[in-house]
């Protein structure tokens, strides 16, 4: 028998996807909790859903899932430029998603240097911040739910 070589480590595409999707659910999810919808309309008050009536708990989820979300990010776009792309073309819907989620992280961003102590934000730039935040998550659930719908993929093979 003649020995294969060994493929490079990498991580497993299937690990990358149900990673994505982890920390997509629960960045929605923490995200909707710290509106505080749940409180307000007594779903926390379902047994085992108190703690998403917990500002500080959902707070910590929803930096974790999005620290998850942007190493996810890094990792994909560093792998689709070194690797993939002579293989792989992005769609279409591909760079819509694309952008929603690059102005999702940039929003984010500036949300988070908000919480920092000194930082020079006008109030109605914090509100705008906070709507357009909103805003463009809305736009991408619904854009992810379409390109579910319709089978839009993120790339195609060349």
């Amino acid at each position: 028998m003649k020995p294969q070589n060994p493929k490079p480590l990498a991580l497993s595409g299937g690990v990358i996807h149900y990673g994505y999707l982890l920390a997509l659910f629960f960045i929605t999810l923490s995200g909707f909790a710290q509106i505080p919808i749940f409180k307000r309309y007594y779903i926390a008050d379902i047994p085992g859903l108190g703690w998403l009536a917990q500002f500080y708990v959902t707070h910590i989820i929803h930096y974790l899932s999005a620290a998850l979300l942007l190493g996810i990010s890094a990792y994909r776009i560093s792998e689709y430029l070194l690797q993939r792309r002579k293989t792989l073309n992005l769609t279409p819907s591909g760079y819509w998603r694309g952008g929603l989620i690059l102005a999702l992280m940039v929003t984010g961003i500036l949300l988070v240097i908000r919480n920092f102590e000194g930082h020079l934000y006008s109030d109605n730039f914090v509100i705008g911040l906070v709507l357009t935040h909103l805003a463009l998550v809305i736009i991408f659930l619904l854009s992810v739910l379409a390109c579910l719908l319709f089978k839009k993929k993120w790339t195609i093979r060349l």
